[in-house]
């Protein structure tokens, strides 16, 4: 596999589409899953050897007018053609980009703030899904669910630990959703230790390798966290996130409205579920 994520991002784009996605006639079998890279190239108005350098890392500089026309060739939607041209005005690049040392002390302007959130759950969030920081309404809320044992991390969490499994309802979608934001930070920052560190130990895991598709990780959205609370009983989360200047976010899990008369939600109001 190629160092660039251009390049990575081609290769797995091309083994997601089907030759039924791009009407054409799906005949016997094939050795390797995808379209075929001459297939790919036809669509795109390019030679399959130049298509094949790209994808080897061999070729940095695609110009604009190629980048569209694979977009247009890969089935790209708005977002994805985003990301992807973002990866190819970094390709052969990395390197020179996202040196600077992460910051991992939380400003207290942002502790402030985690505070002034009481009694929403909030925490901030390090490069590599680390907890950073939390205000006491997010430790009351994640205690009963192991999260809070070392490390506060929840790439760790919701991959590693056994609770996750027995809590999180909408695991997958969950994990799928921190796969990306992993692969996001990767991209912005290669040469940061801990989060390629992060990646190494979480590909030990068969489920986070599954996850981890560079062309699905445009989708950066989190996902809500469906929680079956062995306290509060059943939590619809939604997930906030908001980025700050020292490469951190303030993660905010707000309730679902809809189910905001719940007993088991009466913690976010700073409340004691009573079952009533």
């Amino acid at each position: 596999m190629s160092a660039n994520r251009f390049a990575e991002f081609l290769v797995a784009r091309r083994a997601e589409l089907r030759p039924a996605d791009v009407g054409l006639p799906d005949i016997g079998r094939r050795r390797t899953p995808g379209l075929r890279r001459e297939e790919v190239a036809v669509r795109a108005g390019v030679s399959a050897d130049y298509l094949a350098r790209l994808e080897q890392g061999r070729d940095t500089n695609p110009s604009l007018a190629v980048v569209d026309a694979l977009a247009d060739a890969l089935l790209l939607d708005e977002a994805q053609r985003q990301h992807f041209g973002l990866l190819a005005m970094t390709a052969g690049h990395e390197g020179r980009c996202g040196s600077h040392e992460p910051t991992t002390t939380v400003p207290e302007s942002v502790a402030a703030v985690l505070r002034a959130l009481e009694p929403t759950p909030a925490f901030v969030r390090g490069r590599a899904l680390q907890v950073l920081a939390h205000n006491d309404a997010w430790a009351d809320l994640v205690a009963p669910l192991g999260l809070l044992d070392p490390p506060i991390d929840l790439g760790q969490w919701v991959f590693r630990h056994r609770s996750a499994r027995a809590v999180l309802v909408n695991r997958a979608a969950v994990a799928e959703s921190l796969a990306a934001e992993l692969y996001q930070a990767r991209m912005r920052w290669p040469n940061d230790t801990g989060v390629n560190e992060a990646v190494a130990a979480l590909r030990a895991v068969p489920e986070f390798t599954r996850c981890w598709q560079p062309s699905l990780a445009a989708h950066t959205a989190p996902s809500p966290m469906r929680v079956r609370h062995p306290v509060h009983g059943p939590l619809t989360l939604a997930v906030e996130r908001l980025e700050t200047r020292q490469d951190q976010a303030v993660v905010v899990w707000l309730p679902d409205r809809a189910l905001a008369r719940e007993p088991g939600l009466r913690l976010l109001r700073g409340e004691r579920a009573s079952g009533e």
